[in-house]
Formats: structure tokens, sequence, C-alpha cells
């Protein structure tokens, strides 16, 4: 079976439980990571030979090892000294420092510490975490399980901690806008991240190269240091040269005694760090960085990591710099920091982030784009405001695919959009006093909903909100004229009833080409993207397939006039992370296989149970729409009835549960039985006065006979009949009678068989009686519907038909989903691999990302409609007809005030 990252990420987690609440995630997190890391290593590596590995696995000191510590007292020290220090020495790049003590004391005392490293590592050998089969360039499920495990611990870790990694999109912007997806590298091309955290921020600058590059990164913090030193290796960068120390009083790269330049920089630096200057002498910087620039203030960082980028670039170097918006237009020292920098035209760009994007602090952020390339020719900075863009994502903020697409296609091609971005030169900066602050110069994308004082006063909707909809009647030209007439002169009034506006909308013969339209444009993308998609065979690269496909979307919608086509994009994107990506996974590993898998669960006493199956390529809905409609109709149609049963149930309790009803207090089937009882027993009582005293007498003939039996049951002579389970057969007693020669034991025999014979016929005259009476009262309640003595019987009678009508139908359901399940079941081993396809490709994957697209042409319809209702509405009652309307009001509360003598 493939990996799945749903799975991948849910155990993870799960070892996180086993550590969380004795340590803070900042801890805690250096602990799953390093065993997440050995464990890759292992699966991947270990047995290899250390020629063609770039991993050495010792003996001894694989994941396997570790496994055959579990219940060891002294497993703690035996991970330390067994695993860890073996592999640090074996592999150059790793050092035991960057792993954590295995043995330390917050792990807990004695057993407890054995326990909770036993159940850890029991974890890690979930099917789930068999990373074996991981090999594919590019599409590392495991470096990116890692990132995963990153974020979160990020989130948890809060403000003082959380530093340590940038997010993902904030990575993948940076990536993309420093040129480097474009650029001819080779392996002699270098990348370097003064403050790499992690790592996260490289990598992703690595993985846009189109050839392998080399990474560099300096991290402040030990434990970080090595986790991104892990980071390297889990992606497939062994080399990556990562150290440990504060870049910027001790830089670490530096050849011949000179700052080491780079072909590109990244960074997400602390922000506004007031400590940066300790162990700097700032009157003369042993490396030159804050020349002819000016030297930042010593209590604010920003400029000193962003002066130390520029620095380490080389002249033809390109980087960019996460930086908070206070860079933009703090004065001071910085003023002349970013006035300079500015006319030197290193500065490229600016783009603004949302608000709460960063772990670690809520403030927004923005990045600055440095190019040294073209900077003597620059004639201004290109500024994006995407501070509107995103999602909520918990406590913080995130950016969506569509935002990141959106911010980077607009950055490279450079392109101006009204309230998002513009090209903003020099001079117009110079006569801003070189303030960078954004909203000087991108006026908000936010235009506010204007109330119209004439409108209100006289009525009609203002042309004007009517000409603000011009793209909904560039495509709909008489749409126009259907929905609006004329008032007077700059005024429109509804030209159809309110209730109609959006049948209107929708029959209007140019919307519905338009759709129609839209939908044939839709067809040709699915019909080229299922035949590629079809094409799929095992080893396949899911990554390159989605940027492929959601390439081609992207391009297929861009210039359609209504839909965005970066919110179709997003919608593939959704699918995507939720379910494509592991069906393709899935795919790429095993190929065209539906395979079906038991769920077995153990319940509370350790027992096995079998919950049934899943198919996660198939999932059962597809089999049954595509092959067993027919018996799922079936069941639909006892699904309906069950429904419409239960309405009838609901709707009896809703008019009789009052509180002199029948049904007051009546919950299910044992409380109706007994009420329903009463209430016969009221009529029998009433109508049928003689029977029903036989029929009382009866019951009590038959429970004095009972009684009398129960009196002698416990006499030494029934004693000596009973059986081994104390248990009394009549003819034994019958034969005692028969047999016993005592006179006085014959009589109590024989007493104790008539109390029998009594106590049955007894019973057997009630039982008739009751037959009768109720076969008479029930045509009774059929044939008198006004008679309101049977009215709480007549209730109850149907309300118990109702229940008992429920029952049998559910269990009519049960036995018809079992069946259905077992031929779903069935049929899966017969699926031909072109029917899988046909399944995948066409029922799952382009049904539902049709269904999505459409919801968008939806949002378009709904968004027109509601917009002219809102006009409407809002201009539909004059002012002065509201103030006579008020007048009139007043009027009669002023009259009943005066009939109640209250003075008015």
């Amino acid at each position: 079976m493939a990996l799945k990252k749903s799975e991948i990420y849910s155990s993870l987690w799960a070892s996180c439980d086993e550590l969380r609440g004795g340590m803070d995630a900042s801890q805690y997190k250096d602990y799953i990571l390093s065993l997440l890391f050995i464990k890759y290593i292992s699966d991947k590596y270990a047995g290899m030979s250390p020629r063609r590995s770039p991993i050495k696995i010792p003996e001894g000191a694989s994941f396997a090892d570790m496994v055959a510590l579990k219940g060891t007292k002294d497993i703690g020290d035996k991970i330390n000294t067994k695993i860890i220090e073996p592999l640090a020495k074996a592999n150059q790049m790793l050092s035991q420092s960057d792993f954590p003590d295995f043995n330390d004391e917050k792990l807990g005392d004695g057993d407890e510490k054995a326990e909770r490293l036993t159940s850890l590592v029991a974890i890690f050998e979930r099917k789930a975490l068999d990373f074996s089969k991981n090999r594919a360039d590019g599409d590392d499920i495991l470096g990116d399980a890692y990132e995963y495990l990153m974020r979160n611990f990020a989130t948890e870790s809060g403000k003082s901690k959380g530093q340590f990694y940038t997010p993902a999109e904030v990575s993948r912007i940076m990536a993309q806008i420093i040129g480097i997806h474009e650029a001819k590298t080779t392996g002699e091309t270098t990348v370097y991240d003064p403050t790499c955290g992690s790592g996260s921020l490289l990598l992703k600058v690595g993985d846009q190269a189109p050839t392998h590059v080399t990474l560099y990164g300096q991290e402040k913090d030990v434990a970080t240091s090595g986790l991104a030193r892990m980071n390297m290796i889990l992606h497939n960068y062994p080399t990556a040269e990562i150290v440990q120390g504060n870049t910027l009083s001790d830089p670490k790269f530096k050849p011949k005694g000179e700052l080491a330049t780079f072909d590109y920089v990244v960074a997400n630096p602390p922000f506004s760090d007031k400590r940066w200057s300790t162990g700097l002498d700032l009157e003369e910087d042993e490396w030159n960085r804050f020349e002819p620039f000016g030297t930042p203030p010593s209590k604010q960082g920003d400029y000193a990591y962003l002066l130390h980028i520029v620095r380490s670039l080389k002249s033809t170097g390109t980087g960019a710099c996460i930086l908070p918006h206070g860079v933009l237009f703090r004065g001071n020292a910085e003023a002349t920091i970013r006035k300079k920098l500015i006319r030197s035209g290193y500065i490229k760009g600016i783009i603004g982030l949302p608000a709460n994007l960063f772990y670690g602090t809520g403030i927004p952020a923005c990045i600055v784009v440095v190019d040294k390339r073209d900077a003597a020719a620059r004639k201004g900075i290109f500024m994006v405001d995407a501070s509107k863009g995103f999602m909520k994502d918990g406590p913080k903020n995130r950016l969506r695919s569509q935002d990141i697409h959106r911010i980077v296609d607009t950055f490279n091609a450079g392109t101006e959009k009204p309230g998002y971005a513009r090209h903003v030169g020099f001079d117009e900066i110079e006569r801003n006093e070189f303030n960078l602050n954004l909203p000087r110069y991108i006026e908000s994308q936010e235009t506010e909903d204007t109330q119209d004082i004439a409108g209100h006063l006289f009525g009609g909707i203002p042309t004007t909100d009517v000409d603000a909809m011009q793209e909904f009647w560039d495509v709909c030209p008489t749409l126009r004229k259907s929905l609006f007439k004329e008032n007077r002169e700059g005024y429109r009034d509804l030209a159809v009833d309110m209730a109609t506006v959006k049948t209107t909308i929708f029959e209007h013969p140019e919307f519905t080409d338009y759709i129609s339209g839209m939908n044939d444009h839709f067809t040709k993308w699915r019909k080229k993207t299922a035949k590629q998609l079809r094409s799929l065979e095992a080893g396949h690269k899911p990554k390159e397939l989605i940027i492929d496909i959601s390439e081609a979307l992207l391009g297929h919608y861009r210039g359609k006039p209504l839909i965005d086509h970066y919110a179709v994009y997003q919608h593939l994107m959704d699918y995507w992370s939720d379910t494509m990506q592991d069906d393709c996974y899935s795919i790429s590993a095993d190929g065209w296989k539906a395979e079906t898998e038991r769920i077995i669960e153990k319940d509370k006493n350790g027992k096995s149970k079998d919950k049934g199956w899943v198919c996660d390529l198939i999932p059962k809905p597809y089999i049954v729409a595509r092959y067993l409609q027919a018996e799922q109709d079936a069941i639909n149609a006892l699904e309906t009835e069950r429904e419409n049963l239960e309405a009838a149930v609901t709707e009896l309790e809703e008019e009789h549960s009052g509180e002199e009803g029948p049904l007051n207090g009546v919950s299910g089937k044992t409380d109706a039985k007994v009420a329903w009882q009463e209430a016969f027993d009221e009529v029998w009582q009433d109508r049928f006065p003689d029977d029903h005293g036989q029929y009382t007498s009866a019951l009590a003939t038959e429970q004095a006979e009972r009684n009398r039996m129960l009196e002698m049951f416990s006499d030494s002579r029934i004693e000596l009949l009973k059986n081994s389970k104390g248990k009394l057969k009549i003819s034994d007693v019958r034969k005692a009678a028969r047999e016993s020669e005592d006179i006085d034991d014959k009589a109590f025999y024989e007493q104790y068989d008539a109390s029998y014979k009594a106590a049955a016929d007894a019973k057997k005259q009630a039982k008739e009686l009751a037959e009768s009476a109720e076969t008479t009262i029930r045509e009774l309640v059929a044939t008198n519907p006004n008679d309101e003595l049977l009215g709480d019987l007549r209730v109850l009678t149907e309300y118990r038909r109702l229940l008992d009508e429920i029952t049998e139908i559910k269990s009519k359901i049960k036995e018809a989903d079992a069946e259905l399940d077992k031929l779903a079941y069935e049929k899966y081993p017969k699926l031909s691999e072109d029917e899988i396809k046909t399944l995948v490709v066409d029922d799952k994957w382009m049904t539902t990302v049709d269904e999505k697209v459409h919801s968008e042409m939806d949002r378009i319809s709904q968004s027109l409609a509601s917009r002219v209702k809102e006009l409407a509405e809002r201009y539909e009652t004059p002012m002065p007809q509201l103030i006579e309307r008020a007048n009139e009001l007043e009027t009669r509360v002023n009259r009943h005030l005066e009939r109640m003598e209250f003075p008015v």
C-alpha cells in the first residue's frame, strides 16, 4: 500500500501526544523530529552500500535496533549511546549535539521514562510510517511531513519559540520571485540563508532551481541548526552546509578572510531584534556591511540583517528578506539607510503581506526584494499590496494557493493592477520623503457602498450603482434593460417584481448562453486533462502532475469574463490537498489498483473487531453509483418511506403530547404499549362492561391459583420433584399424584395440579376475551371517527402502528445495506484497469472538480441577483412615504392612548 499523507500526519501527531503535557512544544519537537529522521534514513539507507549511500547507517544503529530496545529500563541511555552516537560519528554532516538527550529527566523518571520512550518508538513502527518506498525525486512525502510537524510545533510553541519556521506559503513566494526558476543553474550556483532556522526557506529555493544547487545556511540556535541539517538530508541535500553561530557578530562563511558572496540570498530574520548588536563593534564593522548606508539603531536590527544580505550578494545576485512593515516608514537612522538603499537601486520590489501570518508575532510583514544585477538602471520600485488575500487557519492567517500564484504572477510580470500593484518611480518616492509605506502608493481595493440621498428622498435606484455592475452588462447587454426601467434622469426602477429577479436573470437568453459557454469551456479542459490523467503510470511524480494540470486550468480560464481564474485554480488546489494527492501517490506507488482493506479495531478488552472495509482510491459510493444504482435506488425508496413514517410520528407527537394528550410522557414502543392498554381498558370497561367484568374475574382467578401454587412451591414434597436446575415439570407432579400411596401427599399433588389447570383455563379465558374485545373495539375505532371516547385509543393505535412499521422498514434497510455492501465488496477484484481509470478519473476526480468550478458560476449568478435585490430594497420606499407611514402609525397610537385616558 502507498503512503498516505493524512495517515503519516495523524501517526506523527499521535507521537506528540506521548510527550505533550510534560514539556513545551519547543522541547518535545526535537524528540519527534529526531525519531522521524532516524526512521527515515534507516528505511531508505540501511543495508545500502556505503559507496552508494550519502548517509551511513552503522551496524546496530538503525531504527530496527532502536525497536529492540523497547521495554528496557535504560532505553533512553541506549538510544543516546548505541544509536545516535554511532550515527553522528559515521556522518560528517551530523553532530551528536543535533539530537536531544533521550535520557533527560524531563522525559520522566525510571519506569515512566522507559514506558514513554517505548510507546513513542512503537508509534514509529506503524505501517503508515514505512518510508522505504519514498524514493521519487521531487515527491518527498517525508520532507512534507517534517514540514507539517514544524508548522504545528511553531503554532503550539507560541510567541517566544515559534520563530524557527517560516510558513511554507511565504517561502514559496520568495523562492519564485528571485528568478532562480528561470536561471541557468549548476551545482556551483549558491543559495544562502543567514538566519536559516529549520532550513525550510532554503529548501523551497532549492526546489525551484532547474538543477541541484549548493545550499548554505547559518543559524544561531544549536538545536534548530541540528533540525536544519536533518531537514537537508531528508530533502536530498545531504551536502548542504549548515553552520551554527550568530550571523551578525560571527558570520561563518568567509573564505580567504572575506565575507562570502552568493548568487541568491533569502532570509526571515527575527523581527526588530533588540540584541542584534551584541558582540559587534558598531563604529567599525569588520565586514563593512553598513557602508555606505549607515549603522542601524542598536535596538532595532531589521536593517542590520537587510544590509548583511546586500553585502552577501554577488554583483549579479538577487535576494529576498521578510521584514516588519516598520522598515518601510520608520525615521531617524533607519530613514537615512532606507534613502540610500533606494538611491542605490538595490531594492527591486516590496510585497506587503497579510497580518498574523507568522509564528511568534501578529504584526504585518513585507518581503523586500533586492536585485543587484540591474541596480544602476533601475527607475523605481515595484510594489504589491497583497494584505487582503488570505484564509483563516486557527489562530493564524494563511495564504491560499491562489494568493501565492497571484502575487508571484503579478511580481514576476511587473503587471500593474489598480488597488493591488504598481511601479512607483523614484521621483514619486522622493516626493514622499523616501517613505515606502504601501498605502501611500496603492489605494485600498475595498470600495465603500455609498448611499444616495436623492434616491432615498424621491425613490429610484441610482444609475451609478447600475453602471457599477458593468462587467455583467458587458456579458449580457440586454439583461440590464430586462431588469431596470427609466425613473428619471440619473435613476432607474426595477422592471420586474422583486420576487422574480433571480428567475429573470437565470432564464435570460444571454445569461443562459454565457453559462452554457462556460460549461463547454470547462468540458474542453476536462477532456484533455482526463486523457492525461488516464495515462498516469506507476512511478509518476505527483508534484509535477499537479503543477502541470493546475497551470493548464489557470491559463484556460485567464481572461474569461466574470469568473476569477485564480478562484477556479484554488478549487483544484483544495481538492488536490484534500483527496487527489493521496490518490496520485497511491497510483505512483502501486499503479491502478483498487485494493480493499479491512478495518480492524481493538476494543477496551483488547479483542479485535471487524469494522467493515474501505478502499481509499475508489470509495464504495463510486462503485454503487456506476454498477449498483438499482440496488441503491431501492434503499433510497425505503429511506424515503422511513422518513415519511418518522415525520408522521413527529406530527402525532406534536399534536397529542400536551398535558391532557394521549402521548403525554410517551416515548418509544414500551411507553406506547402501556398507554394503549390503559386507553383500551377504559373503552372496554365503558362499552362492554359485562365482558370486561368476566375478563377481570378471569385474571383474578388466574392470579389466585398462581398464588396458591406459589405457597405450595416451597413445600418439601415439591422440592423432591425439581430437576437439577430447580425447575418443576407439571408431568412430574401428576406422576407423583398417581403413584403416591400416602393419602395426604396424593391430595397435595392433586391440589397443585388442579390449581395449575384452573390458572391455565383462566388465562386462556382472559386471552380469548381480550382478543375478542380488541377485534370489536378496533372495528369501533375504524367506523366511529367522531366518537370522543375512542379518540385517545385511535391516536395510540396509529402511533403504535407507525412505530412497528418504522422498526420493520429499518430492518429491511439494514438487510439491503448489508447486501449492497457485499455486492460492492465483491466487485473490486473484478475491476479491470480501464474500469478503475474510469471510476477514478471520470467519476471521482473530474466530477468533483466540475462541481467545484460550477459552484464558482453559481456564486457569480447569486452575486448579481443579490446586488440587484439589495439596491431595489434600499430605494423601494422614498423618505416621504416612510414619514407619511410613520405619521399614520403615530396617529393610531395616540388614538389608543386617548381611549385609555393616557395623557398624550
